[in-house]
């Protein structure tokens, strides 16, 4: 799953472009099948390249929290750029590996602007838009979004968003979050701006060890 692999095709008659496996719903119990309580729009479309984005400044950016409970800075590995799909496309986000349901939180600030549901890609995802709308948060492969979850709905770092899945292109029983991040312009839409490295933005000291 990558945030660098974009699909486009048509949506409400406009152009839309949507990270892939990164390609950017009551609790299930853990390891269960989960049937969204949301309407989520599908779209299955040729992938193309996205435009990878420059590293990100520690201080362009505070740290983010880790966005799988339990989770260590530590256990992070950091797979970007690592080769998808029999070569055709680079890894543009981190897998964050855990058991099936546990919980999804959010690793920063924002508003949830999209609820999205791509069978080929990130499976059920969701994007959380940053108060100054210059950042992107993706969430991908998940299992199902915590209770009530809506688009527009504001959130807090560290609140309840979703809980690990295997959907999309993970692989059955490959639980894992992929998580993207990707640098926006204010206006851009949901579907655009550029991904970058989330580890370092996730490990902090760790990452330069």
């Amino acid at each position: 799953m990558s945030f660098g692999t974009w699909i486009a095709g048509g949506v409400a008659g406009g152009l839309v472009m949507l990270a892939g496996s990164m390609v950017r719903v009551v609790p299930p119990e853990p390891d269960s099948a989960a049937t969204p309580a949301h309407p989520v729009q599908r779209l299955e479309a040729p992938v193309t390249a996205a435009p990878e984005g420059k590293p990100v400044a520690s201080r362009e950016h505070p740290l983010l929290t880790v966005p799988v409970q339990g989770v260590s800075r530590s256990a992070l590995y950091d797979s970007w750029g690592q080769s998808r799909a029999a070569g055709a496309r680079a890894h543009q986000g981190i897998d964050i590996m855990a058991p099936g349901g546990t919980p999804v939180i959010a690793a920063a600030n924002g508003t949830v602007e999209k609820l999205y549901f791509s069978n080929g890609g990130g499976g059920i995802t969701l994007y959380v838009r940053s108060p100054d709308r210059l950042w992107s948060y993706y969430y991908a492969h998940l299992q199902g979004y915590a209770p009530d979850l809506h688009e527009g709905q504001p959130v807090h770092e560290g609140d309840l968003l979703a809980y690990v899945g295997d959907t999309g292109n993970a692989g059955t029983g490959n639980y894992h979050l992929h998580f993207g991040v990707a640098r926006m312009q204010p206006g851009d839409g949901w579907w655009k701006g550029q991904p970058v490295n989330p580890y370092p933005m996730l490990a902090g000291e760790a990452a330069r060890r």
